[in-house]
């Protein structure tokens, strides 16, 4: 009988370990929700706080498509505010991401860990597939807090990355339990160091789902600096291949 018994016990557990997630599919669920799956356009809005304060804003124009080949987004950013940064492009083409400033005419290539505006990096401006770019893994069912202070069942996400290049070395991600809705993430540095908490909210219809049209990031180490971006003007566009080749930015103009 006690044999039975656990051979029963045995079964169940591994019955359970089975039944668990597939951490890569809900990864690419969460993608889904936050990128169109044809070329789009958008305006994001960056604005910086300090202990409440607005310091800092500015403002991007993006058009963006998905490789046929990688399935990666290939995207081009246009500075259109502050009225110092206008005209000045961003190109992230795999994960190399180019900066072209036309008073200098010149383009240089730079870190997707470099930061654009407080606590936003380069890298997170532009479009990603998470999936594509980290290896999941699942961390379990738990309750946590949302952008809006509300108790959510959510699934935990382990990322790390699968090469050097991206923006982060390992992310922990958690996606609301009923839909794979993005709610939060934490962002560490190879060290292990935290470098910013993000909270995923204001999930509005566009371009045919229900999308986050606004990030909060809140520094690792001082939780009074923080960044909001906002998304908005999502359309859906042609986005020319000529836009998205390095050598073309000097001659690039907007339609």
């Amino acid at each position: 009988m006690r044999r039975i018994l656990t051979l029963c016990a045995g079964l169940l557990l591994a019955g359970g370990a089975l039944a668990a997630p597939d951490a890569q599919q809900l990864l690419a669920a969460s993608d889904a929700i936050r990128n169109p799956d044809k070329p789009f356009g958008l305006t994001t809005t960056l604005i910086e706080y300090r202990n409440g304060k607005q310091i800092d804003t500015s403002a991007l124009a993006i058009y963006s498509r998905a490789d046929d080949r990688s399935g990666q987004f290939r995207s081009l950013l246009r500075f259109v505010a502050p009225v110092r940064d206008t005209g000045k492009l961003l190109l992230k083409n795999g994960n190399e991401l180019w900066f072209y400033d036309p008073s200098s005419k010149g383009t240089i290539r730079i870190s997707p860990q470099q930061r654009l505006l407080g606590q936003a990096a380069n890298g997170d401006v532009v479009t990603v597939n998470l999936a594509l770019d980290y290896r999941a893994q699942y961390g379990g069912e738990e309750s946590i807090q949302d952008g809006d202070r509300q108790i959510r069942a959510s699934h935990k996400l382990d990322l790390t990355a699968r090469t050097a290049d991206v923006t982060y070395h390992r992310i922990e991600m958690w996606l609301d339990a009923g839909n794979q809705r993005p709610l939060k993430a934490r962002f560490y540095a190879e060290s292990g160091q935290l470098l910013k908490t993000a909270y995923y909210r204001k999930y509005q219809s566009q371009l045919g789902r229900e999308r986050p049209t606004e990030t909060v990031i809140i520094d690792g180490l001082d939780p009074n600096w923080v960044t909001v971006m906002r998304f908005s003007d999502y359309a859906w566009r042609e986005v020319p291949e000529s836009w998205l080749q390095r050598d073309y930015l000097p001659r690039f103009k907007p339609d």
